[in-house]
């Protein structure tokens, strides 16, 4: 997902779309890295916190896609297809976040 905001959404040329341009991009990394960072945590809460912080970062770009798209500095159809793996990723992350806090820490650290 991240790769492919970069590649349509840093494609946006002109000073005038480069604080939305610079803000999806930031938004799209977020999501991967605040897996990776959570996933080094030594808790299923702790993770859960940095999954959610995913989330929303996932809520942020969809918001960034609708700007572009209204903006018209990407086309509805670059926007559809972003969104929907927006959607799909979070629905991943909720996932994972409901799997997290569904199992309690205590098990791991009497295995």
């Amino acid at each position: 997902m991240a790769m492919d905001v970069d590649r349509i959404v840093g494609g946006i040329r002109g000073n005038r779309h480069s604080s939305l341009r610079h803000q999806a991009c930031r938004a799209a990394d977020s999501v991967a890295t605040n897996i990776v960072e959570g996933a080094g945590e030594q808790t299923n809460a702790n993770f859960s916190r940095f999954v959610r912080i995913a989330i929303n970062s996932t809520n942020e770009l969809e918001h960034h896609l609708i700007v572009a798209t209204d903006r018209k500095a990407i086309s509805p159809t670059a926007s559809l297809t972003l969104k929907s793996q927006v959607v799909e990723v979070r629905m991943m992350l909720y996932g994972l976040r409901r799997y997290l806090d569904s199992h309690p820490d205590s098990d791991e650290e009497a295995g």
